[in-house]
């Protein structure tokens, strides 16, 4: 759409628009559009707008002509005009998505047939990809057939999509045919249209099928690449059993590939799930706890371990086997050992744990604050609180920066969780720590006197 002049910008009232329609001026005499009105357009095209706008589609010579008609501009020479656009066809396969996102596949399809697709080769795939969306797959085979019987040139990108649209529907079989058709042909993409499989069948816990795509994979010579490797991982620690997870494991291995972050997340976290807390040690030191392109991830893990246990002295050994290796403590490796030192009351490895942080420049967060707070009032000794924060910052607004598995094993503390509860209950409120403990300490202090009162 053409755009004011940034002069006249300021002075448009978008309020005051009222919708009309236009015609489209003919590029030669005797041409009569007969163009399509269709005003689920203008809400496909002006939601994020603030003005409502009304489109007219016309086809002619290969081009879709858009005409907005709202936009006033301010009066020039006497009269006032009206902003104009041209949209090229390129736009239209979006605007087919975009309509089949709001389950209006009938007038997407009135488009096509207006503009006669075979003007422009990327619009019977959206066309396609609406129809698998909305549940209409015969008509989304269909095309699926057309295009792969034409001279058209898929993409990987029109064939995930298309498998996509399946998996969230359930249709697995029409994936297996995809992959069928395209074995046939020899086509050039068929380890990325596995890979895609693949990742459909992971997605929707279909792990008997994603085994035997694999193998299929695996037999007909093509290699399985890391991003492969590794999602085989995350579907097994997140579907099935830590048995079939450490296969993927050593498979990944056995093809020379390392595991990834997300792997390494989704396998410790199948481990402290399942409480197996000495096989995730075993697994974080199989995969090299000196690895430095994942940062502490590994080392955090492996104290995590031992923490969840409550191994007080391994939690120390390693610790310091850490700082050896030339590793330095992140937020979420001091308040690994923070909880644990709040939930065994050791006052004193907490105190020199907070000295450390200081002196590595780590800001603590919610978290840290909240052990120091559960430590002390577990013991009744909310008088030595303002001895405990002493050497920290009570006017810096509350923040979460420690990794969520940790919540997974210990859960969220008491201050924890009624601080966000507190600041989601009044979310204008302008909080600090500060404030957030004294209004749980007034809140504990309330609580102690209905219970005595009864």
């Amino acid at each position: 759409m053409e755009t004011l002049p940034p002069s006249l910008m300021g002075s448009v009232n978008f309020k005051s628009c009222k919708v009309h329609c236009c015609q489209v001026q003919p590029k030669a005499r005797g041409f009569r559009p007969q163009g399509l009105l269709l005003e689920s357009v203008a809400r496909l095209f002006s939601l994020e707008l603030i003005m409502l706008q009304l489109y007219v589609i016309h086809r002619h010579n290969a081009f879709i002509f858009v005409h907005n008609t709202y936009i006033k501009k301010p009066n020039i020479g006497g009269r006032e005009e009206l902003s104009k656009s041209r949209i090229p066809l390129w736009i239209v396969p979006s605007s087919v998505q975009t309509l089949s996102r709001k389950e209006m596949t009938h007038l997407a399809q009135e488009i096509l047939l207006e503009m006669k697709t075979e003007s422009d080769n990327s619009t019977l795939p959206a066309l396609m990809l609406s129809y698998a969306d909305n549940g209409l797959f015969p008509q989304a085979q269909a095309i699926w057939e057309m295009l792969l019987n034409s001279s058209f040139v898929l993409t990987i990108n029109i064939i995930s999509d298309l498998m996509n649209a399946y998996g969230r529907m359930g249709r697995y079989d029409e994936i297996i045919k995809i992959l069928d058709q395209l074995s046939s042909r020899n086509f050039n993409l068929l380890p990325q249209a596995y890979s895609c499989g693949i990742s459909c069948f992971g997605n929707q816990g279909q792990l008997e099928l994603m085994e035997n795509t694999l193998k299929e994979m695996v037999s007909r010579g093509f290699p399985v690449d890391s991003t492969t490797g590794n999602a085989l991982i995350k579907y097994y620690s997140t579907f099935g059993s830590l048995t079939q997870m450490e296969r993927a494991y050593g498979f990944l291995k056995s093809s020379r590939h390392l595991i990834d972050k997300e792997g390494i997340r989704a396998v410790s976290f199948a481990y402290l799930k399942e409480k197996k807390f000495y096989g995730l040690g075993m697994f974080l030191k199989d995969v090299g706890l000196r690895r430095k392109d994942v940062g502490n991830l590994l080392w955090n893990y492996l104290l995590l371990s031992y923490a969840a246990n409550f191994k007080m002295k391994s939690l120390q050994r390693e610790f310091l086997s850490m700082l050896e290796a030339g590793f330095h403590p992140d937020l979420t490796t001091f308040n690994i050992r923070a909880v644990a030192f709040s939930k065994m009351s050791l006052f004193w490895d907490l105190h020199l744990s907070l000295e450390h942080m200081k002196h590595e420049n780590v800001v603590p967060d919610l978290v840290t604050y909240g052990c120091i707070v559960d430590a002390y009032l577990d013991k009744r000794l909310g008088r030595n609180l303002d001895f405990a924060f002493s050497k920290m910052n009570l006017d810096n607004p509350p923040i979460v920066l420690t990794d969520p598995l940790v919540f997974e094993v210990f859960g969220k503390g008491d201050f924890h969780s009624s601080s966000e509860a507190f600041m989601e209950f009044r979310r204008r409120r302008k909080w600090t720590y500060r404030k957030l403990i004294a209004v749980y300490l007034k809140k504990q202090f309330r609580r102690n006197q209905i219970f005595w009162n009864y």
